[in-house]
């Protein structure tokens, strides 16, 4: 069994062969995975890579297409191979991997390609290009196993047995009627043990799930999993069976989308590609800093409002800055677990008001204990009690706001039709900042002045 860990040692002997002639190159890598080619050529400039995808049969070459990242661009790999070894590559993807791919180009380039390859590739290519890519039609591949459902038992695996000559795995026998119409599923496993005289109909599960054309691709993701389902039939409006989408197809939409949350949560563009360059860095990130910097002036404004009590208490800008940080802290603990709660569930208004509820109580609690603790530093080392009563206060009021703001703010952004991760952090920061240093000056400036 070959390994998939890849090291340092790796990418230096494949350097090693690139060097070396196209025998030594071949050999070397024969002794890699496509899915270990694919990374490495993340770390080769692009005449590399051309060398070694010619010099791989098409199968391999293929595969390591398919396996390659989106930010390592395998469509313009793609394009600037020969045109013969393109379409060798291209009809031996699966129609959805092909499509994802050549979706990336232009769209001269795009006809390009498909000018070259077969009346039925290309059709089939044209018809999922014509799909939102975020959509079940834009992740399903029309690649798979239908049958009849009037068919005997006997006919349905003639059947099987000549449409899975094109189809590299299946687990699902879906089942049509005579005008192509879904009527649910069957298992080989079924076929197989049934008996000879059995009908398709006497077998077939008819409440199977299915997704339209247009649905997201999240939901998508959602149904699979929570099913436990390896592909899910994709159908029209008629519920015309189209494709299908397979669990791995799913595994990259997931990653996809939790890279896009955490991206945007951190206040970075989803544009923003992780191997993407310094300049590309600075556009995406900037127009976000920028905008934090105008709400920082907020937070700003209530400590200037504030001047003549830190003039009295200069000892309160230790504090201010842990009161401000405990809270931005908290905020985004909540933050992180609402928008997962938002994304993996369609909550209910009551879902919604038990998650606000929850945090605001976990901010709640926090707030106290975090707050006894700088009390009681406040009370030993600056011999101030009531300084510590002030930020015990302050501090159980941060974290409550925090919490509050972090369920609240992006289930609010949700229901008027905005990403809750987008806009979600910086708000949430503005809130935590300003009433944290407002509560500590405010108290402050009434009760130790």
């Amino acid at each position: 069994m070959q390994s998939f860990e890849l090291d340092k040692t790796d990418l230096s002997k494949l350097r090693k062969a690139i060097e070396g002639d196209d025998q030594l190159l071949a050999g070397t890598l024969a002794e890699y995975h496509a899915s270990e080619i694919a990374i490495l050529f993340e770390n080769i400039n692009s005449e590399d890579r051309q060398r070694i995808i010619n010099l791989l049969e098409v199968e391999k070459a293929s595969e390591v297409i398919a396996e390659m990242s989106e930010e390592a661009h395998p469509e313009e790999l793609l394009i600037q191979l020969h045109p013969d070894k393109r379409t060798e590559i291209v009809e031996e993807l699966d129609y959805d991997d092909a499509t994802d791919i050549i979706s990336q180009l232009d769209e001269d380039e795009q006809q390009e390609i498909l000018e070259d390859l077969s009346a039925h590739d290309a059709e089939n290519i044209r018809n999922l290009l014509s799909y939102h890519e975020e959509t079940a039609g834009g992740l399903m591949n029309t690649q798979m196993i239908k049958v009849n459902i009037d068919l005997t038992k006997k006919d349905a695996i003639d059947e099987i047995i000549r449409q899975s000559e094109e189809i590299e795995e299946f687990y699902t026998v879906f089942v049509i009627d005579d005008e192509g119409r879904f009527k649910g599923i069957v298992s080989l496993k079924d076929i197989i043990k049934a008996k000879g005289n059995v009908k398709i109909t006497d077998m077939v599960n008819p409440d199977a799930v299915y997704v339209k054309a247009d649905t997201d691709q999240e939901e998508v993701a959602k149904l699979l999993s929570q099913y436990n389902l390896t592909s899910i039939p994709v159908v029209d409006e008629e519920l015309r069976l189209l494709g299908r989408v397979t669990f791995d197809d799913v595994i990259d939409v997931m990653e996809n989308e939790n890279t896009e949350d955490i991206l945007k949560i951190s206040g970075v563009s989803e544009d923003e590609e992780l191997a993407g360059n310094w300049i590309d860095a600075v556009k995406s990130r900037l127009p976000w800093l920028i905008i934090n910097l105008g709400t920082a002036f907020l937070a700003s404004a209530v400590v200037r409002y504030y001047e003549n009590t830190l003039a009295h208490l200069a000892i309160l800008s230790a504090y201010m800055t842990i009161i401000a940080g405990m809270g931005g802290n908290a905020a985004t603990q909540a933050l992180a677990v609402t928008v997962r709660r938002i994304s993996l569930f369609d909550l209910t208004d009551r879902q919604a008001y038990r998650t606000v509820l929850k945090e605001f109580t976990v901010g709640m609690i926090n707030g106290a204990v975090t707050g006894l603790i700088v009390l009681a530093f406040a009370y030993f080392f600056d011999a101030n009690l009531m300084l510590g009563v002030v930020i015990f206060l302050a501090m159980t009021g941060n974290l409550i706001i925090a919490g509050f703001t972090g369920a609240g703010i992006p289930l609010i952004l949700k229901r008027v039709g905005i990403d809750p991760a987008i806009a979600s952090s910086i708000i949430i920061t503005t809130f935590t900042d300003v009433f944290g240093f407002l509560l500590l000056l405010g108290l402050a400036s009434k009760l130790l002045l």
